[in-house]
Parts: C-alpha cells; sequence; structure tokens
C-alpha cells in the first residue's frame, strides 16, 4: 500500500510536471515553386495571440508555449494562406512550404507583429503590380518619389521626396543588398546615389522606410531610405530584347548556372548570372550616344541547416553625351530649340564594380548572426556647363569633375526573440564601418580638354555606427519600437595644390527612434512615429569651413493610419513633419557646400491600393507637403524646387497568361525655384502605358511614355548665366526637356 501510495504520488507529481512545462513550435516556410526560404512572412499562432515574422533563413519560433490545440498560420503576399491546427504536447518542428498565387488584396494582413518597424504592405503590392523596364522605374517604386535627368542617361537622377529636393540622394538613402549606393563627398554631389548600375529584372524585393524613424539607418536618411533586395534565385532562363524610338535598343539575360546541382554542400543552392547592354541617341539635337553594360552573378545556398551564404559580384560602365540644362531665354529668342545644346560637348563616363559577401548563421539558442562585408571601386568623370560663358568669356564655363575611389565596408547583425514578463521582444543589435578613399578634383575645361584645376585632393572619410533596435509586443494590440543608433565620422581630406583647404574633422551623432503600433484588428493599425536623423556634410567643407553643421540633424515626427475595407482596399495615410538643422546646397563649379537656414516641413501623404476583380488593379499616391526656411521673412522662405504636391496612380491588369496592361500617370505641381519665388519650375502631368501578351515561353509587348505628347521640363534650376553674344548675365529658369512621346517594343522568352 505505501508503494502504491508513493507510486500514485509520483504519478501526480510528473503529470503537474508535464502540464507546466513550456514547449515551442519552430518551423521554417519555404517557397513551393524554387524550395527557396522566405523572409518576411507574417505568422500566428491563436489563441495565444502572439505573431511573428520568418527570419532571412525562413525561420520563426514561438517559445513558452503549454500543452493545448493551436492554429497555425501563415501568410506572405503573392502565396496561398496556410493553415494547420496542431496539438501540442511536446517540442514542434514544422516544414511548411507555400505555394505561389496571383496577388490578392483581400488576404494582405495588416498586423505583421515586429515587422511593423519595416514599413507598410504598398511596396510588396506595387513591386508585383507596377511596370519595371527600368533602373529609373525601381526607385519609383518608393510612394511619392519623383526623378529628373538633366546630363544624359549616364548621372544619377535628382530625387524628390516629402517636399525635399534630395538633389541626387542628400537626404534619400539607398542601398542594394545592403551595400550603400549613396557616395559620400562625392566630386559632384553629397549623397549622389547613381543607381543604374542595377539590373532591374535581378531585384526581387524593396522595403520603403519613409522618415528618420529606423535605428538601423543612419547617413542620408531623412528624408526616407529605400533597400532593395536582389533575387536569391531564378526560375527560368530569359532572353529580352526591346527597341524604341531615336535608335534605342536594349538586351538582357539572365542565366541559372547550377538547376540541381552543387558547389559547396548537399543543402539547396541557387546560382545565376545576368547581363544588359542599352543604347540610346535620345531625343535631343545633338545625339547621346548613350551606352551601357552591366553584369550580375550572384551565389547563395545553404551551407548546412544553419548556414546561408551569398556572395555577388557585379561590374558597371557608362558614357554618354548630354545637352545639359538650357536657359529659357535661348529657347525663347529660337537660338535653340527645346531639345537644343548651348555646350554640346557636356557628357561623361563613368564604372563601378561590387563585390559583396554575407553568412547568416542561427546560433544554438536561435538567435539570428549575420556578418557582411562589401567593396566598391568606383570611377566618374563629367563634364559640364551650367553658366556657359559667365566666367570666362573666351573659353566658357565648362567643368570637369572626376572621382576615383575604392570603397571597404562591414555590417554586423544579431537578432533574436525571447520573453521579459510574458512580453515578446524582438531585439535587433548591429555594427558596422565604411570607408572611403578617393581621389577628387575639379577642372575649368573647354571641349573636354583640362585648362586648368581648381580643386584636386585625397579624400579619406571614415564611419563606425551602432545600433540596437526593440520592438515590445505588450499585448496582441500594442507595441512600442525603441531605438538608437550612434554614429562617428573621421573626415579628411588633403588638398594637393592648397595647404589652407586641407584638414581632419572628427564628429559623432545620436539618434534616438521612438514608435508606437496599435493593431485594432487585422485589417487597422495605428502608427505614432518619431526619431532623429541626418546627413553628413561634405568633407571639403568641414575640414576647410570647419561647420557647425557637419552632421545636420533632421527631427522627424508622423502620426497616421493602415487599414483595409471591403477586404479589396487598401489604405495608407499619415501626417508628418520634419525639422531639418540645415539645408545643404552644393555649388559644383565651386566644389565648395553652403549651409542655409533651418527648415521645416510638414505634409500629408495618402496611398490606396483597390482590387477591383481578380485581374484589375487601381491605386494612387497623394502627396502634399508645406515647407519653409524657418531665417528669412515671409516670402522671401521658399525652399527650392520643394513639391508641395505630387500624385502618382494608374490601372493595372494582370494575369499569369494572356493579355497585360497598365496605364499609369505621374503629376508634380508647379514650385518656387529659389527663396523669394521670382522664378517658377514647372509642374507637369505625364501619362505612360504598357501592354504585353504571355505565352507559355515567351511574350511580346509595347511600353510607352508620355502618351498625350506633353511640353515638360525634367530638371529645373533658376541659374545666372551668359550667353556668348550677350555683354550682362541673366538669371532665370534653366531646365531639361523632358521625354515627347516614346514606343518601345519588348520581348521576351523563358526557357
Amino acid at each position: 500500500m505505501k508503494k502504491f501510495s508513493l507510486s500514485f504520488i509520483f504519478l501526480i507529481a510528473l503529470t503537474a510536471n508535464l502540464f507546466s512545462q513550456n514547449f515551442y513550435i519552430k518551423g521554417n516556410v519555404i517557397s513551393g515553386l524554387g524550395n527557396n526560404t522566405i523572409e518576411g512572412a507574417s505568422i500566428s499562432l491563436t489563441p495565444s495571440s502572439k505573431i511573428t515574422v520568418t527570419d532571412v533563413l525562413g525561420n520563426f519560433i514561438f517559445n513558452g508555449l503549454t500543452v493545448g490545440t493551436y492554429i497555425l498560420k501563415v501568410n506572405y503576399i503573392g502565396y496561398e494562406k496556410f493553415e494547420k491546427t496542431i496539438v501540442l504536447n511536446s517540442n514542434q518542428e514544422e516544414k511548411i512550404i507555400l505555394k505561389a498565387i496571383p496577388i490578392n488584396i483581400s488576404e494582405v494582413n495588416i498586423n505583421l507583429g515586429h515587422s511593423v518597424t519595416q514599413t507598410d504592405m504598398i511596396s510588396a503590392v506595387d513591386k508585383q503590380l507596377r511596370p519595371v523596364n527600368t533602373a529609373q522605374d525601381l526607385l519609383r517604386l518608393v510612394p511619392g518619389l519623383f526623378i529628373a535627368q538633366h546630363a544624359g542617361g549616364g548621372k544619377a537622377e535628382q530625387i524628390f521626396l516629402r517636399g525635399f529636393d534630395c538633389d541626387h540622394g542628400t537626404d534619400f538613402y539607398i542601398s542594394i543588398d545592403g551595400m550603400p549606393v549613396n557616395m559620400v563627398s562625392h566630386a559632384h554631389g553629397q549623397g549622389y546615389a547613381d543607381f543604374h548600375f542595377v539590373i532591374p529584372e535581378t531585384v526581387d524585393k524593396l522595403k520603403v522606410y519613409k522618415g528618420p524613424y529606423n535605428a538601423k539607418f543612419g547617413d542620408f536618411s531623412t528624408s526616407g531610405s529605400g533597400e532593395f533586395i536582389t533575387k536569391n534565385h531564378i526560375e527560368n532562363n530569359e532572353v529580352k530584347a526591346e527597341v524604341g524610338l531615336f535608335n534605342t535598343y536594349r538586351v538582357m539575360t539572365m542565366i541559372n548556372l547550377l538547376g540541381n546541382k552543387h558547389l559547396f554542400s548537399k543543402e539547396k543552392e541557387n546560382a545565376y548570372v545576368a547581363g544588359e547592354y542599352v543604347f540610346t541617341n535620345s531625343y535631343f539635337d545633338n545625339k547621346q550616344n548613350f551606352g551601357r553594360l552591366n553584369l550580375f552573378g550572384k551565389y547563395s545556398g545553404m551551407l548546412n541547416k544553419n548556414n546561408m551564404l551569398s556572395f555577388s559580384a557585379s561590374t558597371f560602365a557608362a558614357q554618354w553625351d548630354a545637352s545639359g540644362q538650357v536657359p529659357a531665354r535661348a529657347v525663347k529668342t529660337g537660338l535653340i530649340g527645346r531639345f537644343g545644346s548651348i555646350d554640346p560637348t557636356e557628357g561623361g563616363q563613368t564604372k563601378r564594380s561590387n563585390f559583396n559577401a554575407a553568412l547568416t548563421t542561427v546560433l544554438k539558442n536561435n538567435a539570428v548572426l549575420k556578418n557582411q562585408f562589401y567593396y566598391v571601386n568606383y570611377y566618374f568623370n563629367l563634364f559640364s556647363n551650367f553658366t556657359f560663358f559667365l566666367l570666362d568669356s573666351v573659353h566658357g564655363d565648362e567643368i570637369n569633375q572626376t572621382d576615383k575611389r575604392n570603397i571597404f565596408g562591414y555590417n554586423g547583425t544579431y537578432e533574436k526573440d525571447f520573453s521579459i514578463l510574458n512580453k515578446t521582444v524582438h531585439s535587433t543589435a548591429g555594427i558596422g564601418t565604411r570607408n572611403d578613399y578617393a581621389d577628387i578634383a575639379l577642372r575649368h575645361a573647354e571641349k573636354r580638354v583640362a585648362l586648368d584645376t581648381v580643386v584636386y585632393g585625397v579624400l579619406k572619410e571614415h564611419n563606425i555606427n551602432a545600433y540596437i533596435d526593440e520592438t515590445i509586443d505588450l499585448n496582441q494590440h500594442l507595441s512600442i519600437n525603441l531605438g538608437t543608433r550612434f554614429d562617428y565620422f573621421n573626415f579628411n581630406f588633403e588638398d594637393k595644390m592648397h595647404d589652407t583647404a586641407s584638414g581632419t574633422k572628427n564628429i559623432a551623432r545620436v539618434s534616438p527612434k521612438l514608435n508606437l503600433y496599435y493593431a485594432l484588428s487585422k485589417s487597422v493599425q495605428f502608427f505614432i512615429k518619431s526619431g532623429l536623423g541626418f546627413h553628413s556634410n561634405d568633407a571639403r567643407a568641414v575640414v576647410v569651413n570647419h561647420v557647425s553643421n557637419s552632421l545636420p540633424k533632421a527631427l522627424g515626427y508622423e502620426i497616421g493610419s493602415e487599414f483595409k475595407f471591403y477586404k479589396k482596399v487598401l489604405v495608407n495615410i499619415s501626417l508628418w513633419g520634419l525639422d531639418m538643422q540645415s539645408e545643404l546646397v552644393y555649388v559644383g563649379d565651386e566644389a565648395t557646400v553652403e549651409t542655409s537656414d533651418p527648415t521645416r516641413r510638414l505634409g500629408v501623404d495618402l496611398g490606396v491600393r483597390y482590387q477591383l476583380t481578380t485581374h484589375l488593379f487601381a491605386d494612387v499616391d497623394l502627396n502634399y507637403s508645406h515647407g519653409r526656411l524657418l531665417g528669412p521673412p515671409e516670402g522671401e522662405n521658399y525652399i527650392p524646387l520643394a513639391p508641395s504636391l505630387t500624385s502618382i496612380g494608374g490601372i493595372t491588369y494582370k494575369r499569369e497568361k494572356g493579355l497585360n496592361g497598365s496605364i499609369r500617370y505621374r503629376y508634380i505641381d508647379s514650385r518656387p525655384a529659389n527663396e523669394n519665388n521670382t522664378v517658377t519650375a514647372k509642374g507637369y502631368f505625364i501619362l505612360d502605358a504598357v501592354a504585353n501578351y504571355k505565352f507559355k515561353r515567351f511574350s511580346v509587348g509595347l511600353s510607352a511614355e508620355n502618351l498625350l505628347n506633353t511640353t515638360w521640363n525634367q530638371a529645373q534650376f533658376d541659374t545666372e548665366s551668359r550667353l556668348k553674344n550677350e555683354t550682362q548675365s541673366v538669371s532665370e529658369l534653366h531646365y531639361t526637356a523632358g521625354t515627347p512621346f516614346y514606343i518601345k517594343g519588348i520581348f521576351s522568352f523563358v526557357f
């Protein structure tokens, strides 16, 4: 009897221990097509009300679970929903295969757990629906972003976003596979971001972060940041050919190198190469003779169950002639036509080669450790003439800017989910460094022949950064995101001509972030965002002038909501503000950067995506901003070229096979070109369209720009200049004429 009692007590204790024991459910989410891992899939577990997303290896885990019955749901845009009932009485591991399906907005889940710190779902929808033909189109996927080209197709675009004239990237940060695109202390402008080395067909995802609210981003991320991610694999080989007006053609190919073969392991591995060549004479009176060659190769594979290696290499070269920015008076008097040129010897050459490697490891505690190394070799040689004969009445004012550069960088991150007081915490810690070594020069030239050297020196600029980002799910509705970023800069410029123009300066910046997210339901979410950001000044201005605003601060604040209604309509609306400590004004022909007064911008962003039928989609972005300089008196405090109203939208018909088409518009309003609004940069409305017919192995299509043949200007500036026959200079609007009606045919074959 005593023995039975002891056994009974032991059985009761064992049973009690079993029911009080904590278990986990963890799994891996992969694509059914290529058996490749899916990052960013939304995972929910009921009735626990826990939500998470898959990491870069497609893994997820729910800890601290007790015995019971759970429903596991997986949601990822472009894939069929997954649902499974799990009876849990021990640790459980799941391998989940998602089936690709046509996009369906009704299945978009607004409540994304800790991924809300990235962005809304609008960018994911746009990437699948909007036609993308060039690297320029990739930038236009950022809601509310406008671009303008003003020195031939080989030069980085001018960027406009949230009331900013970002120049070529001063206030908008761009990366590709974690590697920075923006150039610090560039010969042509601070933050110069030439994106043309990217082949658009290789890009898989875009993540958009408007405002300075994310601790992951530092320099240049004032108006926002765009992360582009290339494909880890391609499903088919592809050859594409395009032919258009103005002697334009493009060929592109992507080839899968491995198939089912292996290089380093017996796990899933992928490798492919892509190439692109583009040529056009463009629509200007003087032939542009633009040619660009891009080559790209990437490997990604699982070395074992817990380690993924990816590395890529690419090279890019372009050369072109440009018609530049023409003064309005020259066109008005008939000296030249709208597509003419005052100095037809403008243009240049540029090259960029990249090497990028990353090792991602899942540690025994289920944390994810990523180590990334990158190297960039860069060359830039540009001839420009903004003022014609203002400074030199004999030889003219043509300038030659050169930049020969090497960049070495490292990014490391550590991500871990854990619980504190039964609250789920997603923690990310990161460290990084970027080191630029460049020879920079500015020369006075005539017809691309250097006459004298204005500036020639050696740049050494180093950045060390670290950040921590914590997202805490306080309950099933409320999440708080806190982050802090630390950046340390060492600016060094040695002028080989003038010792007084050389120097060194060290400066640091701490950028805190605080964001709140409230999920009312799976269809409605509210947010409040705030954070400090900055953009660095040019090293030459920092070390010579010792300006106080070496790293001008930006204070951002925002409130808004993302929601769905009628299941088919996805809406994002936000009220935002941004205060800048000072703006940067780059004076290219003097190789100097001036700082202006503080500014304040207030605005509203509205984005709507509507699925009218199974295959028909409509979208619109409306963006309004009101920005002013805070120092000068009223009427003299306009922010030059800052747009106040922009809108992009269209209708898309999308099928897996058969007819596909899209018609789209873009609108930007007229805006002051200087502080006192005496010169106006003219707005425009442009209508574009694309249509194609998809067969099993090939497709044929047409792409048309400016269907209405609107007369419009791309880049526009208030510039003081003097023509050859003038005795006095004139300050007025100078512009690059926009594309007239243009059409091209497209043929694609997959095998």
